[in-house]
C-alpha cells in the first residue's frame, strides 16, 4: 500500500460511522499487537501528573480491541457531533517502514478546529505496529479524507 492510501485508510477508520466496518478497518490496518501512543496528553492530565511529581505520561493502547475502543470513543466525542478528520499536507516516507502525516479535525463548514501529526511504524506486512500521535502539531493545507 502506498503512503497516501495508508493515510486515507487510517483517517477513514476514525470517520467510519458503522461499527462493523470500523472494526474491519482496524483489523486490516493494525498489527495484532499494534499500539497507539498519545505522546503529549491533554493539559489536564499533564497538570495532574505534575501535581503528583510524575513526568508527563504518554497514553498507550495496544491490540485490536484497545485500538477499536480508542477509535470508537474518538468517533463518539468528535465525529458524531459533526466533525471529521481530514488529511493535512503531504504524507512523508521517513524511513523504510516509517510514515508521517498531518491531519486536521474540521467542522461541517470545513473550518479547522484541531489537528495533529502521526508517525507510524509499519511491520513487514505493512500493518501499523506503532502509531505515535502528536495532537496540536500543525501541517499545511487541508485535503480530503
Amino acid at each position: 500500500m502506498n503512503n497516501d492510501t495508508l493515510a486515507q485508510r487510517y483517517l477513514a477508520q476514525w470517520n467510519e460511522p458503522d461499527p462493523r466496518l470500523r472494526r474491519a478497518l482496524i483489523r486490516d490496518l493494525w498489527a495484532i499487537d499494534g499500539a497507539q501512543v498519545l505522546v503529549d496528553p491533554p493539559q489536564a492530565m499533564r497538570e495532574a501528573a505534575a501535581a503528583l511529581a510524575f513526568p508527563i505520561p504518554p497514553l498507550e493502547v495496544r491490540g485490536h480491541d484497545a485500538v477499536e475502543r480508542r477509535v470508537t470513543r474518538a468517533y463518539e466525542m468528535f465525529v458524531e457531533p459533526g466533525h471529521r478528520f481530514a488529511a493535512r499536507g503531504s504524507v512523508a516516507r521517513l524511513a523504510a517502514n516509517l510514515v508521517g502525516f498531518g491531519w486536521a479535525m474540521v467542522d461541517a463548514d470545513g473550518a479547522v478546529v484541531g489537528g495533529g501529526y502521526d508517525v507510524i511504524a509499519l511491520d513487514d506486512e505493512g500493518r501499523i505496529r506503532l502509531d505515535q500521535q502528536y495532537i496540536g502539531i500543525d501541517a499545511p493545507e487541508v485535503g480530503a479524507a
